[in-house]
């Protein structure tokens, strides 16, 4: 699944910089990254449920990690199949089964009746988020015009991030209904189980979404629809372009790519080509900062020391505002100053603040989830996480969505793309699952690890990391 979206204007009488219509594009861009803010959503509103499934079901850290992060195996799943899906049957066709996997994984969660059966629907609510992930950056690809396409891209991570905020407000007003209590009960069920079932209000709006806006023309292209093909491209890029010179570019685009299989990006000498190693690197690092830990972990790790549930709450939502302040600054500067510096300024501040965060955690007292930390110390470990959270969000958050949108040739850019992300799933993995372990060993030392890999992050971007700022899509060889 590939875009032939270029900036330069095509032979024929190219793409309009300035579309006719660009309220209209930033409209189906937006209900397109709607899977980032399912993804978002997903991804945070677990944080409110795990001290209530722990009693519920009575497990351990370990098994608790290995449940909250069961999603993220279906994630690696979904991301790897969605590229040659969504080229069989369509872009929207892909986002409407991603709804009703999210729709009936919302259901299942609020309602499971053993441990494993909870794991099973996070496991069914992955692959659809994984699904999502690959198909909602490539499709905005394929329908922005040139001008705006770092931008728009940059709504997936957007839109990750506001999921992120929503699901804790809302996992706030429930916990309010409950008096505070996971486990209270709101109309027969527990508030945990609210928090998870009420996913099914996006989900469906997604869904809904997905019928009002166009299939990619691409795709229309590539199964012969033309003359659907000319209608969105005069709805996306206006009616001054040269329509059948728009249809002939992607037509001869087409042509001269082949469907990027595994096999494809096999030929370098550690197995695969290099490029495709830079793309798994940026997602290895994205995740082995730890930025999950804060999102998925976030209500128990503060109440771990000292503030109570209610507050932790509070504080976890004021870490979402901070991410989306980041995002936005990101989506300014993206196409300002290029992909590579803001990502070195995030790699500096994190390992920064990541450090400040090791060291304030190295003064707790107590063990397990009765742990606390001297008030100058609880303070520190609060700034630096949020200052974290800041440079990651203004930064790799965005930049590597980016990147791997533009940065792989034409031919292997499906194949890549999908096992880019699916590196990005299993890394997440790890370190959901690891977590637990290693905070009960040492927090301190979990975080010291995470400021290793942001430390490593920097020269990997300076020796490898090509900068895609002002090249068309056609450019990357």
């Amino acid at each position: 699944m590939t875009s032939s979206t270029s900036r330069a204007p095509a032979p024929g009488g190219g793409s309009s910089p300035h579309p006719e219509h660009l309220g209209h594009v930033i409209f189906i861009a937006a209900a397109a990254a709607m899977g980032g803010f399912l993804f978002g959503y997903d991804s945070s509103v677990i944080n409110g449920a795990v001290v209530a499934i722990r009693e519920r079901f009575d497990v351990g850290s370990a098994a608790l990690a290995q449940v909250i992060a069961a999603a993220l195996i279906g994630c690696a799943f979904g991301a790897a199949t969605a590229g040659r899906l969504a080229d069989r049957i369509g872009r929207i066709r892909c986002m409407q089964i991603a709804a009703l996997l999210f729709t009936a994984s919302a259901l299942g969660s609020a309602l499971p009746f053993a441990l494993w059966d909870l794991a099973m629907w996070r496991v069914v609510g992955g692959f659809g988020i994984g699904m999502a992930s690959v198909i909602g950056p490539a499709y905005i690809a394929e329908v922005s015009p040139a001008a705006y396409r770092g931008r728009l891209a940059s709504f997936q991570q957007a839109a990750i991030v506001i999921g992120i905020a929503v699901s804790q407000l809302v996992n706030w007003a429930i916990l309010n209904l409950a008096d505070g209590d996971q486990r209270g009960n709101i109309a027969g069920l527990e508030a945990w189980q609210w928090m998870l079932g009420v996913m099914v209000v996006p989900a469906a709006l997604y869904g809904l979404m997905s019928f009002v806006i166009p299939e990619s023309p691409r795709f229309l292209i590539s199964v012969g629809r033309n003359d659907e093909a000319r209608k969105v491209l005069t709805e996306v890029e206006g009616s001054k372009i040269d329509l059948d010179g728009r249809v002939a570019e992607i037509e001869h685009a087409m042509r001269s790519e082949h469907k990027s299989t595994f096999k494809d990006l096999l030929g370098g000498r550690f197995g695969f080509l290099p490029i495709v190693w830079v793309g798994i690197g940026l997602s290895l690092f994205q995740q082995l900062v730890g930025i999950n830990v804060i999102f998925y972990y976030s209500s128990s790790l503060w109440q771990s020391v000292g503030i109570d549930a209610s507050a932790s709450f509070l504080y976890s939502f004021e870490t979402s505002v901070v991410n989306i302040i980041g995002t936005v600054i990101a989506m300014i500067f993206v196409d300002r100053l290029g992909r590579k510096p803001l990502a070195l300024i995030g790699s500096v501040g994190m390992s920064i603040s990541l450090g400040l965060a090791a060291w304030a955690f190295s003064f707790k007292s107590g063990v397990g989830d009765d742990i606390s930390l001297p008030h100058a110390q609880g303070i520190v470990a609060l700034v630096a996480a949020n200052c974290f959270v800041l440079f990651f969000a203004l930064s790799w958050g965005v930049v590597v969505w980016v990147l791997l949108g533009e940065m792989f040739p034409g031919r292997i850019r499906a194949a890549a793309l999908g096992v880019a992300a699916a590196a990005q799933w299993i890394a997440n993995w790890v370190i959901t699952v690891s977590f637990p372990t290693l905070s009960d060993w040492n927090l301190s030392g979990a975080y010291m690890i995470y400021t290793g890999f942001a430390l490593l992050s920097i020269p990997f971007i300076l020796k490898w990391v090509p900068e895609t700022k002002g090249k068309a899509l056609e450019e990357m060889g």
